[in-house]
C-alpha cells in the first residue's frame, strides 16, 4: 500500500504547493493551523479538488497527472473520506448506513470481516439504531464503518473529532487508536490537535501557508525544536514507544522499559509485556549537570544536550538524546546560563513519576 502526492494549486492570494510520498499502511497526520492547506490536500486526493499541476498516485495507479492530462472521478479512486459531520443517511439505520458501502466496494467485505469490523468499533449494540438516536462520537464511528466498509485503498479522515465535545472525543479516540493498529491501509489524517496526532498518528506532515514546514515520524517530529515555530506554542515535549516491565505490588507505581532506559510512572494498569505511547512534557523535565542524590525524583536519566534554542531572554528549549530515544526540556535562560550548558554535554534529565501520562496502546511487537 502507498501513494504519493506531487501538487500545486492557487487561490488567488495563497498557493497551495507540496510533494510526499507514503510507502506503508498506518496514520499520516496532516498538522496545521487553519488555513495551512490541510483539506485541500485531502480534497485533491479524493477527487473533489482538481489542481493546476502535479500528480498522484495510489498503489502505483495514476489518479492525477495533469501533464498528461490524466484525472480520475472520485468514484473511481477507492478512497474512503470521512468527513467532521459524518454525513450519515438519517433514514436508513445504522447496519444499512454501514451496508451502503459495502454494496459499492469493488471487493465486498465477507460476513465474517464486516462482523470484525462491527466489532473493532464498538457498533455491535447500535445496528437498529437511526442516526438522529446516536451521540458525536457513535455516529463518527458509523462514518468510519461505511467508508472501510467501501473497500478503499487510502481512508481519509477530516478532523473527525472537530464538532466533538472533550467526552466525545475520549470516546472515539480509542477506537482511532485501534484503526491505526489493525486496518492495514494507510489513512491520512487531517487534524490541528497535537493531542490527537500524538495518540493515533505514526507520522506527521506539518502545513504552513501551503507548505510543508515538518515531515516525520511521530516520535521526531514532536521533539523537533522548530515544531513551536508553526503551533505558536511550547514545544509539546517527547512521545516514547514503551513497554510494561514490572508492576509494584505495593507502591501503586509501574515501570516502563523504553530505548534508553526505564521510566517509573503511576499504575498504568496494562499487563507485563503490553507497548504503550508515552508522553512527557517539556516543562516537566529539570536538568542537572551531577547526578542528584537523595531527592523524591525516581527518574533520573543519564542524557547528551544535542540541540539548545533560545525562544526568549527567560526561557530555552533544550533537545536531548537518552540512548537513542529523544527528549526535550524548557528550562529557563537563567538556568542555561547559569549551568553553562552546550550541544554534546552530558547531564542528567529529572522527571517526576506523577508527570508522566500514558496516552495510548500500541501493538504487540
Amino acid at each position: 500500500m502507498s501513494f504519493e502526492v506531487a501538487i500545486c494549486h492557487d487561490y488567488g492570494d495563497f498557493c497551495l504547493d507540496v510533494s510526499f510520498r507514503i510507502e506503508q499502511p498506518g496514520i499520516t497526520a496532516l498538522f496545521g493551523p487553519s488555513g495551512a492547506g490541510k483539506t485541500s490536500v485531502i480534497n485533491a486526493i479524493a477527487g473533489v479538488l482538481r489542481p493546476k499541476r502535479g500528480h498522484i498516485l495510489i498503489n502505483g495507479r495514476v489518479v492525477l497527472n495533469t501533464d498528461q492530462k490524466i484525472f480520475v472521478a472520485p468514484r473511481e479512486r477507492r478512497v474512503g473520506y470521512v468527513f467532521q459531520d459524518a454525513r450519515l443517511f438519517p433514514h436508513l439505520n445504522v447496519m444499512n448506513n454501514l451496508r451502503f458501502g459495502w454494496r459499492r466496494a469493488e471487493r465486498r467485505a465477507s460476513e465474517d470481516e464486516v462482523r470484525h469490523l462491527v466489532n473493532l468499533l464498538g457498533l455491535e449494540k447500535l445496528l437498529k439504531r437511526r442516526p438522529r438516536t446516536l451521540s458525536g462520537g457513535e455516529r463518527a464511528r458509523v462514518a468510519l464503518g461505511r467508508a472501510l466498509l467501501a473497500s478503499p485503498e487510502i481512508l481519509l479522515l477530516d478532523e473527525p473529532l472537530a464538532a466533538l465535545d472533550v467526552s466525545r472525543k475520549s470516546e472515539i479516540l480509542p477506537y482511532l487508536e485501534r484503526l491505526g493498529n489493525e486496518v492495514k491501509l494507510p489513512v491520512v489524517y487531517v487534524s490541528h490537535s497535537l493531542d490527537e496526532v500524538s495518540r493515533v498518528a505514526d507520522h506527521v506532515i506539518v502545513l504552513r501557508q501551503g507548505r510543508i514546514a515538518l515531515s516525520g515520524p511521530i516520535f521526531e517530529v514532536l521533539t523537533d525544536l522548530s515544531l513551536p515555530d508553526y503551533t505558536g506554542s511550547s514545544p509539546f515535549g517527547a512521545l516514547l514507544d514503551a513497554t510494561v516491565s514490572e508492576h509494584g505490588s505495593e507502591d501503586g507505581l509501574s515501570i516502563l522499559s523504553f530505548a534508553g532506559g526505564k521510566l517509573v510512572v503511576p499504575s498504568v494498569g496494562r499487563t507485563v509485556g503490553s507497548r504503550l505511547r508515552v508522553r512527557v512534557r517539556a516543562e516537566d523535565v529539570m536538568l542537572a549537570v551531577a547526578e542528584p542524590v537523595q531527592i523524591s525524583a525516581n527518574n533520573i536519566l543519564p542524557v547528551i544536550i544535542s540541540e539548545i534554542q533560545p525562544r526568549s531572554p527567560s526561557h530555552a528549549d533544550i533537545r536531548l538524546l537518552c540512548g537513542p530515544t529523544p527528549l526535550v526540556a524548557r528550562i529557563t535562560g537563567s538556568s542555561t546560563n547559569r549551568l553553562g550548558l552546550r550541544a554534546g554535554q552530558k547531564v542528567y534529565a529529572i522527571i517526576k513519576s506523577v508527570t508522566v501520562a500514558a496516552q495510548t496502546d500500541l501493538p504487540m511487537s
